[in-house]
């Protein structure tokens, strides 16, 4: 489903899942950052599901938070990534990836310091965008997104343009996402947390 107007990058509380057929495979991405073969082909055919939680936190800076809840069915499982915009770098055991450590912040297109294909595409290109920026520990792999919209096969869907990075090899993918609703009431779960305190 298209992504409503009121779903914005000030806004994107909901629920959004990976649409496979609008976005680049991402395999080759997967073989570089160490995902054995397996639980790529596992991926490959599951669901991927995000449940978003933004907010803006009380302290005097006003840091935007995303919480996000990512699954993915068929026994490949999930976790949660904790993003506090303040570009401060925190670690995390991945189940999928390892040992990584992340930093999110607001930045115009125009300041991203890489490949052009993270700036370009976006409904708005002069509006702030989040960059999300992920280091694995123990792998040697770089990863770079950024988050905005476009219209994808004539409808507006929340999109992620990434490159990863490994010595002299480098990987691009658009990720398209579509809206599925908003969010539920929350549960009393206890989640793992991903680039969080």
């Amino acid at each position: 489903m298209a992504a409503p107007p009121e779903r914005t990058l000030q806004d994107l509380n909901g629920v959004w899942s990976m649409n496979k057929s609008l976005s680049d495979d991402y395999d080759r991405i997967l073989q570089m950052q160490g995902v054995s073969w397996f639980l790529r082909k596992a991926i490959s055919y599951a669901t991927i599901t995000l449940t978003i939680n933004q907010y803006i936190d009380d302290t005097a800076e006003k840091y935007t938070h995303f919480d996000i809840h990512q699954v993915a069915t068929g026994g490949v499982g999930g976790t949660t990534e904790r993003r506090t915009l303040d570009y401060t770098f925190r670690e995390h055991q991945d189940k999928i990836f390892g040992k990584v450590k992340g930093k999110s912040r607001w930045i115009k297109l125009k300041d991203v310091d890489d490949d052009d294909f993270l700036k370009t595409g976006f409904d708005d290109m002069e509006g702030e965008h989040v960059q999300a920026w992920a280091e694995s520990i123990d792998n040697g792999w770089t990863a770079n997104q950024t988050w905005g919209f476009e219209e994808v096969d004539g409808k507006r869907h929340y999109v992620r343009h990434v490159v990863v990075r490994k010595g002299d090899d480098w990987k691009l993918a658009r990720l398209v996402y579509d809206y599925k609703g908003p969010l539920e009431k929350k549960s009393d779960a206890n989640e793992d947390l991903a680039y969080g305190e």
